[in-house]
């Protein structure tokens, strides 16, 4: 899908390992807050515990994880699991996590089970069934066999079974049903996480969707997220329905971004007042010169700022300028990277399939049965 580069600028920001549901995996599904954590506190505090040694192991694994240095972190956390005894659920949720940023996937997958053996309440071994899910869903790969397919969904059903409520099993058990052709089962899993979840979470309609159309979760789907824009409104992926979205990578710093800027401000006026959503998502540390940048230099649409990269590590991306399409049913139709890429173009298609389809709703809208006038 990706486009070689004529030319861009590179950052080297370690966190496009991680997909939707925190699952490593090309599989689309949006961030749900109310997953469980796997760690249940002991009445007891165990005597590691106290052990220095565990707590310098663990410290150090935290502080990896948090430079992005998942290699040494596993280190550290398989320390601090062996001091425990095995017995520390936090050491091997650390150890999870940081296989998962390797790609360690079957290492991952072992790593959960074990989880599930230290794990005492219901909502803990549902996020740890959950996890080992997401593993084996990550080491299936984009084309998982059947088989696989069936082995993920057990892990699913028995996190399910452990926590009912528990809507990343849910939205995932509903994906994974899907690619084994079982859509009405599909539905019912989907319907069942709208069900669990805030109006607020944008995981809400993303779920919505793939409730009315489970085939749509087949479909490469960009990540769900709703950010503030820069002039105070939410902007939420999955309410742009029957519109086409640009999501353009950029920052001031970037001189390849610069030489983009007038190309995108064509884009901006040719399309105005078509079917298209475009958001600019800046990486800028620094908010009043961004600001400036977009004021002095008349960039009217949707303006977003990635100062700490959470959007962008949700889209695996570590090089701008960089673009992504998507069409009017959320599904992600191109990625393209760096100076020069053919975004106009894809953007003709892609809008003028959107006002067909508009269209064709606007004409069955306007159809009346026999005998029937407009307006009764």
């Amino acid at each position: 899908m990706s486009l070689l580069p004529r030319l861009a600028c590179v950052v080297l920001l370690f966190g496009g390992w991680q997909g939707s549901f925190g699952q490593a995996t090309p599989v689309a599904a949006p961030v749900v807050a109310s997953v469980p954590t796997a760690a249940s506190a002991p009445a007891v505090a165990p005597a590691y515990a106290s052990n220095p040694k565990y707590t310098e192991a663990m410290s150090k694994g935290h502080l990896a994880m948090q430079h992005k240095d998942a290699d040494t972190a596993k280190g550290e956390f398989k320390k601090a699991d062996k001091i425990a005894g095995g017995q520390s659920s936090e050491s091997l949720e650390g150890l999870y996590q940081a296989e998962m940023r390797l790609g360690s996937y079957k290492d991952a997958a072992a790593t959960a089970v074990l989880l599930e053996g230290v794990v005492t309440t219901p909502w803990a071994k549902s996020s740890s069934e959950t996890k080992h899910a997401q593993a084996l869903l990550a080491q299936a790969g984009e084309k998982p066999k059947p088989a696989q397919l069936e082995a993920i969904e057990a892990a699913l059903k028995a996190a399910i079974a452990n926590e009912p409520k528990n809507a990343t099993a849910l939205f995932l058990d509903g994906e994974v049903l899907a690619r084994l052709g079982k859509m009405d089962d599909a539905h019912t899993e989907f319907a069942q996480c709208v069900s669990c979840l805030s109006p607020r979470d944008p995981a809400m309609l993303r779920a919505k969707h793939f409730a009315d159309n489970p085939a749509l979760s087949l479909q490469k789907m960009a990540p769900a997220f709703v950010v503030t824009a820069l002039d105070g409104t939410k902007f939420n992926l999955d309410a742009m329905g029957g519109r086409v979205v640009l999501i353009d990578f950029w920052a001031t710093w970037c001189g390849p971004c610069n030489e983009e800027l007038p190309h995108m401000k064509k884009i901006a006026k040719e399309f105005a007042g078509q079917p298209l959503v475009i958001i600019s998502v800046s990486w800028d540390s620094d908010e009043q010169k961004w600001k400036d940048f977009i004021a002095k230099n008349e960039m009217t649409w949707v303006q977003y700022r990635d100062a700490d990269h959470v959007l962008t590590n949700q889209f695996g991306i570590n090089a701008i300028p960089h673009y992504f399409t998507i069409d009017s049913d959320g599904v992600l139709t191109s990625e393209m990277l760096g100076e020069g890429s053919d975004v106009e173009g894809k953007l003709k298609k892609l809008v003028a399939k959107a006002r067909a389809a508009q269209a064709s709703v606007a004409a069955a809208s306007a159809v009346t049965t026999p005998g029937e006038h407009p307006g009764n």
